[in-house]
């Protein structure tokens, strides 16, 4: 195993003397974009996007993003069929090329509708083990080389052309494959606790709707009048900051990077941080140091503070499984009773957010006094009790299967780097 010893430097680094260096074009099958399928003027006059159910799904990276949970933008056949360059099968290595979102990787889902290529989307099969390369593409000297091929700052991009010459290491198919077999069981097992959460979130959505949209346990009883319509008697309506603590987050002076950390520090939540596929969170891409946070009178939060987003994008929600702290974009519910843990969670999850109006004519956004005045609803103690030990158990394994993802998603993040150098032998 001396070869492992011995190392050349390339354009990404340095990896073993027994892996070759080639290009892009030369190691692949496919790379293909939405426009090669023709002209500017035939795909509009072909392809007509739809918001309604139909034929088949364009995939983009939003939908990525979103954890493919719906709002998909449809095709029909005909489209489908004038697409055919660039229909998708499932597991194809796909690259964000144009946005702010440049170099992003990601796999094709397998969906139940047929699927083809959005615009703004590069996708890639490769000669050798496609799993190794959708690893090295999303390692960091997979993402120094497609950055290095971006030109433009107020919109970044990279045309198939540079894509086709960029320089990818080709070790021998059988390192390949070892790899690609050591962290694909990672990504696997993530895939599945993310399919146990959303079916757990699923059950408690079913439930809060059953109780408090619904009131199918109460409609035996007496129901009042109130702000939100009839509501059973001894409920109330208040106004949200009546009924927990609600603060806004802070971000330090930019200009001062000292403030900012990416390992050490406290945990410092931003919308980008709230991702869709998880009720709870305790990490974040930036963090805090701890002068910054006693320069600035940062408050942190305890935790199962609720989190709510509240500009840009509003209604994003999620549990701290920590102490944390947030920017000024996220509001922060914190509350005396713990046993209020999940209704309000799934009560700010399904609140129609779109009644606040906005307080931006140039971007959606409401402000904190908004945010405190929203009408929640408020069972008695004895309901919120109940509802909350049918929901314990079940946000306890939620939160249980996301730390387990969150372990192994560091994990492979660790690993990546090292196997893809050849530092790590297989």
């Amino acid at each position: 195993m001396e070869q492992w010893k011995e190392y050349k430097e390339t354009e990404f680094g340095k990896i073993p003397n027994s892996w070759d260096v080639a290009t892009i074009k030369e190691e692949t099958k496919v790379v293909v974009d939405y426009v090669a399928n023709g002209s500017f003027a035939s795909l509009a006059e072909n392809v007509k996007y739809k918001t309604e159910e139909d034929y088949a799904v364009l995939i983009r990276l939003v939908d990525y993003k979103n954890n493919y949970n719906g709002n998909f933008v449809f095709i029909d056949k005909e489209a489908y069929e004038f697409l055919g360059k660039s229909k998708l099968f499932g597991d194809e290595i796909i690259i964000s090329n144009v946005g702010a979102n440049v170099g992003t990787v990601f796999k094709c889902p397998r969906l139940k509708y047929k699927m083809s290529l959005a615009p703004n989307s590069i996708m890639v099969k490769f000669k050798g083990n496609n799993d190794f390369y959708y690893y090295w593409l999303k390692s960091p000297f997979g993402q120094h080389m497609l950055h290095s091929i971006v030109t433009g700052s107020a919109q970044p991009k990279f045309n198939k052309t540079n894509f086709r010459e960029m320089s990818i290491p080709v070790p021998p198919i059988e390192i390949q494959e070892k790899i690609a077999q050591l962290l694909k069981p990672l990504d696997e097992k993530i895939e599945v606790n993310k399919q146990i959460n959303s079916n757990l979130e699923e059950q408690a959505k079913a439930l809060f709707k059953s109780w408090f949209i619904d009131f199918e346990p109460f409609k035996g009883g007496k129901f009042v009048d109130s702000e939100l319509g009839k509501i059973p008697e001894g409920w109330e309506v208040k106004q949200a900051s009546d009924i927990f603590h609600i603060s806004i987050g802070k971000t330090p002076p930019r200009k001062e990077s000292k403030w900012f950390t990416k390992h050490a520090g406290n945990v410092w939540v931003s919308i980008s941080d709230m991702k869709l596929d998880g009720a709870f969170i305790g990490d974040s891409s930036e963090r805090l140091s701890n002068e910054a946070v006693s320069k600035f009178n940062i408050v942190m939060v305890p935790k199962n503070t609720i989190l709510l987003s509240f500009k840009l994008t509003i209604g994003r929600v999620a549990i701290s499984s920590c102490e944390l702290t947030t920017n000024e974009a996220i509001a922060r519910f914190t509350m005396e009773n713990s046993s209020l843990r999940e209704y309000t969670y799934l009560f700010l999850k399904n609140y129609n957010y779109q009644s606040l109006g906005s307080t931006s004519s140039i971007a959606t956004a409401v402000n904190s006094k908004i945010i405190k005045a929203i009408p929640f609803l408020l069972p008695d103690i004895h309901t919120i009790m109940r509802f909350h030990e049918h929901l314990r158990p079940l946000f306890d394994i939620i939160e249980i299967m996301q730390k387990q993802s969150n372990d192994l998603s560091a994990l492979r993040d660790t690993l990546l780097p090292r196997l893809m150098s050849g530092e790590i032998e297989v």
